[in-house]
């Protein structure tokens, strides 16, 4: 496995001679259109080690066996299978890439029931467990439904584990934190919310839960953690086990809404598993910086991991790019969502320079639209490895994406390499 770096005059069919790769699964790994390459522009190189040529009568199933790999990896290794729905004579299929290794970690992603079904599929079928987004619930302890069923069905199709998502959000799906003050205070609407909890994960084919509350009012931190305890302790006499996202800490008393409510100590004592939510530095309504950076990612985990059991911790990773025009103007500037492919692709449209800051360790670009000068700041392959790097530095379970709901074929095919 190679990254390489777009130079000026740099062609696609240049790079894959260079490497001894095929022009097409080069634009294919990196989701490369034409030959709209970008100057600064990270590539995913992957080597095969052993190739196949399809033979009339071949299945998917005797393929593997021949060489002794899982349907599984066969498609992980070809994820372009997943569009077609017979094998092509003569078509080559990688059995193995050269420097594929095998880490023992966890990968699961946050979905909306609305995601598009090819990315649903792609992310699938790299990922170990699936978390639909999101049940909430009502002030007498019923659930609001999800139209998950889609998902539930992805997931089973692809040997995904199904962990039910529970957020504080009202019917205009916002978080509302009078919803968090009634549960932790009035014990029979936190009997009911766990009964329907228990019901519903029943019902649907559940395996775990994960509780995702935010703008937890500091003085009820201690009633949170008791909840949290209490499910998991329902849960766990059923076989099912109990996450808790927590938003980014460097230290116990930090000040702001999202972080007085959080006790890190207490909540991984409580629960079963710890998701960081090690992301949104850079975010719509702040000024423009990375998602991510890798400095502010790590006070987080030393933090987490003062007062957190290793093996209880998964690390966030974003799959999403924020856009700013400038100049930045607080309270008043608000940046475009945008896909890490989107953000390459937009680069190529106005003829954008990516840049690498190597402190945060994330690209980004400036360019000018209708005489505004913006700045974008994404994810790419080098940015992907960076955070995969600090999962096994720090001996963690896993890492979870928020979310899937966007492109990003060279993260998967990086994944690809080390599970």
């Amino acid at each position: 496995m190679d990254i390489y770096v777009v130079e000026p005059g740099d062609t696609l069919a240049g790079i894959a001679n260079r490497y001894g790769v095929s022009v097409e699964r080069l634009a294919y790994d990196n989701e490369i259109d034409g030959e709209n390459l970008v100057v600064g522009q990270a590539l995913l190189i992957l080597q095969p080690e052993t190739v196949y040529t399809v033979q009339n009568g071949d299945t998917l199933a005797s393929i593997a066996e021949q060489f002794g790999i899982s349907v599984l990896q066969l498609t992980r290794n070809n994820s372009f299978l997943l569009n077609e729905d017979f094998l092509l004579p003569g078509r080559q299929l990688v059995i193995q890439y050269t420097e594929q290794t095998k880490r023992e970690i966890d990968i699961f992603g946050y979905a909306y029931a609305y995601i598009r079904e090819d990315i649903l599929a792609e992310s699938c079928l790299y990922i170990d467990e699936l978390l639909p987004f999101s049940y909430g619930y009502n002030l007498d302890g019923t659930l609001i439904p999800m139209n998950d069923e889609r998902l539930l069905n992805a997931a089973s199709l692809f040997g995904n584990r199904k962990r039910m998502v529970l957020t504080p959000l009202d019917r205009n799906e916002r978080f509302n934190n009078q919803l968090v003050v009634a549960l932790v205070t009035d014990e029979n609407m936190k009997q009911i919310l766990i009964d329907n909890v228990i019901s519903t994960m029943q019902t649907k084919g559940y395996q775990a839960l994960d509780i995702d509350f935010e703008f937890i009012p500091g003085q009820y931190r201690t009633q949170y953690v008791a909840f949290i305890a209490e499910i998991r302790q329902r849960l766990n006499e059923l076989g099912y086990q109990v996450s808790v996202a927590v938003p980014p800490k460097v230290s116990d008393d930090q000040p702001g809404l999202l972080y007085e409510g959080i006790d890190y100590q207490a909540i991984g004592e409580a629960a079963d598993t710890v998701f960081l939510m090690t992301y949104e530095w850079g975010y719509k309504y702040g000024p423009p910086m990375a998602v991510a950076p890798i400095p502010s990612v790590r006070r987080v985990l030393d933090y987490a991991v003062s007062v957190i059991p290793r093996e209880k911790i998964d690390m966030g990773i974003p799959n999403y790019a924020y856009d700013w025009p400038l100049p930045y103007v607080r309270n008043e500037t608000v940046a475009e969502t945008i896909g890490n492919l989107q953000a390459v692709q937009r680069a190529a449209e106005y003829g954008a320079e990516i840049l690498y800051d190597e402190a945060a360790k994330a690209p980004y670009y400036y360019y000018t639209r209708d005489g505004i000068s913006h700045v974008v700041w994404f994810e790419d392959v080098r940015s992907i490895m960076e955070k995969y790097n600090l999962i096994a530095e720090y001996g963690f379970r896993g890492g979870g994406y928020w979310n899937l709901m966007r492109e990003f074929r060279q993260n998967w095919m990086y994944v690809n390499q080390i599970i």
